[in-house]
Parts: structure tokens; sequence; C-alpha cells
């Protein structure tokens, strides 16, 4: 069978609609030290708001190593509202199983994983630059085997109140 050009473009139109997540706000990762994040050494991110209308979901990506030498990790977040306010929450992602199964997507070396930050779907109270810093928050000085640390705002599908 013989492919046209028409075919070609509708596939390739397909497929590029299919890649589309239009339920996306915000999504971002940042490299971390792969051999050594220090607590010190914060992932932010930026998100500039400007609807305060709509109910959202706030995931945090995790990619970490199959060399990763726990079946956990605990991150601080730290929040800074445009008005200058600051709120702090902390976070575990339970990463393998108590077997030692990674949980999340796992592809070659890599596993991937989100998490959904507490408290369910919320409005950004206020319009502007909201400030994300995404810090490690395990007790040892600095750990392998991250490799990247993600933001995700989502529309959420809950009904509105």
């Amino acid at each position: 069978m013989r492919k046209t050009p028409l075919y070609t473009a509708c596939l390739l139109a397909a497929m590029a609609l299919a890649a589309c997540d239009g339920n996306v706000y915000y999504d971002e990762s940042r490299s971390v030290d792969e051999h050594g994040w220090a607590p010190q050494d914060s992932v932010c991110f930026d998100v500039e708001v400007d609807d305060t209308t709509h109910l959202f979901n706030f995931l945090v990506e995790v990619r970490n190593s199959v060399t990763y030498p726990y079946s956990n990790t605990f991150l601080f977040i730290g929040t800074t509202f445009p008005d200058g306010s600051v709120a702090r929450d902390t976070l575990e992602c339970p990463l393998a199983d108590a077997t030692g199964r990674w949980l999340g997507k796992r592809t070659g070396r890599y596993v991937d994983a989100r998490y959904r930050l507490r408290g369910g779907s919320a409005r950004f109270p206020m319009t502007g630059t909201y400030h994300f810093a995404i810090t490690n928050g395990m007790r040892d000085s600095a750990i392998s085997g991250l490799k990247d640390i993600g933001l995700r705002v989502e529309y959420s599908r809950t009904k509105q109140q």
C-alpha cells in the first residue's frame, strides 16, 4: 500500500494533537546534581498566574536513577506569593515499595513519578508571580540518585464550588 502525502499529514496532525495536554497550566523540570543534591541547592519555578477562578492540582515530578539508595525521598516546598507571604510544606515521595520495586514509570535507568501536594485542588488566591522553591529534605548532607525535579500545575476536573 502506497502512503500519500495527505495520509502522512493526517498522521502527523493526529500525533501532535495526542501530545497536547489541554489540562496543563504549567509544567517545568530542572536537573539536580545526580551525584549529590545538597539541601541548600533549591530547584526554583516561577509561575505567572492570571487565573484565580479555576481549581488547580499541584504535582511534584521526581526522576530518580535506579541506583537511588532509598525507597522514598522528602522534599521541602516553599511558596512565595505575589504579596510576599510564604507558605512551607513537606512532601514525602515513596519511590519504591517494600520489596524494592520502583513505583513510577521506568525508562532505562530512570524512574519517573508524580506526587500530588496536600490539600487536593485549590485556587490561586491572587494574580501575579508565584515562586516555588523545592529542596532536598533528606537527613543526608547531599543525596545522590535524583536526576530531575519538576512542578506541574493542572486544571482540576473537580467541580467548582
